[in-house]
């Protein structure tokens, strides 16, 4: 079932990358009179205006990296166009391509998988600097290790009350195995991985431990061995595989998170409609246009910032994404809606919930990907 979906999921990623694809666009030159190579009709200029194949078809080698990236956004001044206009009048860019300014703006969705590819790769190489998911690893990976040790001091534990029970020992030999329980106790309280004895308990003499399982137990252990029975088998099975090997499941989490990141969209439209419900004036094209410009915008942010935490700047860049969010909302709204002042700062603060509100419910279904595959 797990595989069907990341099956669907990179479908439709590269389904996404295609339709990103603009093969039509250019102006006339000195190809009149010559035949498209595609489809045989005369030329009237650089591209076809039958099947839009350009002209000009290079065989070098430099030819594979100008394919590369043509085939994510055209890449001949339309990046110097957009860029600028997204990070500061995000609105303006919106609305110019909602009304039909296409050829000079990278499109929604090509700049949107590019922010998506770009965000991948930065933090494959330099990592989400201590975030949501690095963090999660970092105490699963906690987790088994504290596991493993816990489940040697069982072991040993087990050992020596094994031997208590036996008949015949004599005194010497029992203070010794007693002192052995009494160190083990107090390497584990030490450790963190068995809760302290009272004085009450310390009086009654040397632990026995009958149930090990029980007494040594940390709080991230108990939540990893408490039994959900939620009466649904593939359900219950999934978390039992999750507490099993958290790891696998961070894992499955992050590649899902690239795979399924274009679900973001479809989970944002209905939130920006409830900003402007049963208008006429605005289609769900232009929320379309609007939703994925701003994430686009969002990941691109993410990304400048997480390289500046590389450096003296970090904290500084870090302080003013999070005041400029917020600010880029609004401006966005104002700009493309034509929103006034105080409509587009009621709206912008909504739409700061829903944004909240949508991400949220993307990494709960993540979550749920993760845990039941």
């Amino acid at each position: 079932m797990t595989g069907d979906i990341e099956g669907i999921g990179a479908a439709v990623t590269a389904g996404l990358a295609a339709r990103a694809v603009e093969p039509r666009h250019g102006g006339p030159d000195g190809h009149a009179g010559t035949r498209c190579l595609n489809c045989g009709t005369s030329l009237v200029g650089s591209h076809c205006h039958h099947c839009g194949q350009r002209a000009d078809v290079h065989r070098s080698f430099g030819a594979i990296g100008h394919d590369l990236v043509h085939a994510i956004f055209h890449f001949e001044g339309k990046i110097w166009n957009t860029l600028p206009m997204l990070a500061w009048r995000p609105g303006d860019l919106t609305r110019r391509y909602i009304h039909g300014e296409r050829a000079s703006f990278i499109s929604p969705l090509a700049l949107f998988l590019f922010a998506v590819f770009l965000t991948y790769a930065v933090l494959a190489m330099v990592g989400s600097g201590g975030g949501f998911g690095e963090g999660l690893a970092k105490a699963a990976a906690n987790q088994t290790e504290a596991s493993a040790i816990q489940a040697r001091f069982l072991a040993e534990t087990a050992e020596v009350n094994a031997e208590l029970a036996k008949k015949g020992l004599t005194p010497e030999r029992k203070r010794q195995l007693e002192q052995e329980l009494v160190s083990l106790r107090k390497s584990a309280e030490y450790l963190g991985i068995a809760k302290p004895m009272t004085a009450e308990e310390r009086a009654k003499g040397p632990p026995v431990l009958e149930d090990p399982g029980e007494q040594m137990m940390t709080s991230v252990d108990f939540l990893s061995r408490t039994k959900v029975d939620t009466g649904v088998p593939f359900i219950d099975h999934g978390f039992e595989k999750a507490r099993a090997n958290p790891s696998l499941v961070m894992y499955k989490l992050q590649a899902n998170a690239y795979k399924f990141a274009w679900a973001l969209i479809p989970l944002s439209l209905p939130f920006m409609w409830l900003l402007y419900p049963f208008s006429r004036r605005f289609h769900t094209y232009d929320h379309f246009v609007f939703v994925t410009y701003s994430i686009s915008f969002m990941l691109l942010l993410f990304v400048v910032v997480r390289l500046l935490n590389l450096t003296a700047l970090g904290d500084v860049a870090t302080v003013l994404a999070i005041f400029y969010v917020p600010f880029h909302m609004v401006r966005q709204l104002r700009g493309a809606y034509r929103s006034s002042r105080f409509g587009a700062l009621v709206r912008g603060m909504l739409l700061l919930f829903f944004s909240l509100f949508a991400v949220t419910t993307f990494m709960l279904l993540l979550l749920a990907m993760g845990v039941m595959g």
